[in-house]
């Protein structure tokens, strides 16, 4: 089973603690690259989130984003620190002492003096482990969107390979014709100088140009690749880059096959083995 890396997956909790989002996006990457954009409360989780996604996935560019909104703020009303508050105004009151028509310090002021209004602190245990569970959940809906991409990306390469090898079949097949047509030309050729050909030296240029187009080992190994990929295709792990040196392989074997062509039909079966390889290259592209 192969798996795409291209998938989206978002996941939502609400509780008592407020509500946390989590969006996961992956796209074609080389090796795995995870992004993660945290709010402050689940900074502590960075390492934790990157490793889990190593655990989870192979390869791709993964973006993880979390949103917080905490429950009502209500529950949570600010700290006055009154030792500090007093503190202050007492000091802003001998300093007026020392002044011509001093400006009073206004109650807004006092709040806005560090420390005097403290947040409650938050026990952001029970959030991170909500958070872990949900990114969790969320990897598992991505690894499960890539998979069914992932089918759909397979029955398009099998599909593609079977088109491949009704070409070689075909080309396989025409290899007699080829050969036969290359010698008819060439006696014709003889035929037109009016000239007496030595038979043994005319088998001879036949032999060695029938070494020249032969092109049976190229089909061999391109039918060796479509053996190949179908094996790859039911193993369960990520076989992205083998298919991709696979793809150079089949390409290698479609160019040699085009420069060793002595007819139409062949160059034009070459021509379409290419385009069928690039489109299966295309698709390798997106597979973990």
């Amino acid at each position: 089973m192969i798996r795409s890396m291209t998938a989206f997956a978002r996941r939502e909790r609400t509780s008592e603690l407020g509500t946390l989002t989590c969006e996961l996006k992956s796209v074609n990457q080389r090796y795995l690259d995870v992004t993660l954009r945290l709010p402050e409360e689940l900074r502590g989780l960075e390492n934790t989130l990157r490793e889990k996604a190593g655990h989870a996935l192979q390869r791709g560019r993964l973006e993880c984003q979390f949103r917080y909104q905490p429950a009502d703020a209500a529950a949570n009303p600010l700290a006055l620190n009154e030792a500090l508050a007093q503190a202050v105004i007492v000091t802003a009151r001998r300093v007026e002492s020392f002044m011509t028509n001093p400006a009073r310090m206004t109650a807004t002021e006092v709040l806005r003096w560090p420390g005097v209004v403290q947040e409650p602190k938050q026990d952001v245990g029970p959030l991170m482990a909500q958070a872990v569970e949900l990114f969790e959940a969320a990897v598992n809906d991505l690894i499960d969107s890539r998979a069914r991409e992932g089918a759909r990306i397979e029955e398009l390469i099998r599909a593609r390979c079977t088109s491949i090898r009704e070409i070689v079949a075909q080309v396989r097949e025409r290899r007699p014709q080829v050969l036969a047509a290359v010698r008819s030309k060439l006696k014709a050729r003889i035929a037109e100088l009016d000239v007496d050909a030595d038979p043994n030296r005319l088998e001879q240029e036949l032999a060695f140009i029938a070494q020249r187009l032969d092109v049976d080992e190229e089909l061999d190994r391109l039918d060796g690749h479509l053996q190949e990929v179908n094996d790859v295709l039911t193993r369960n792990e990520p076989v992205g880059r083998r298919l991709d040196f696979l793809m150079q392989e089949f390409n290698r074997e479609a160019n040699t096959l085009s420069s060793k062509s002595a007819d139409l039909a062949t160059t034009q079966a070459a021509v379409e083995l290419k385009v069928l390889i690039e489109q299966m290259r295309e698709q390798v592209q997106n597979i973990e």
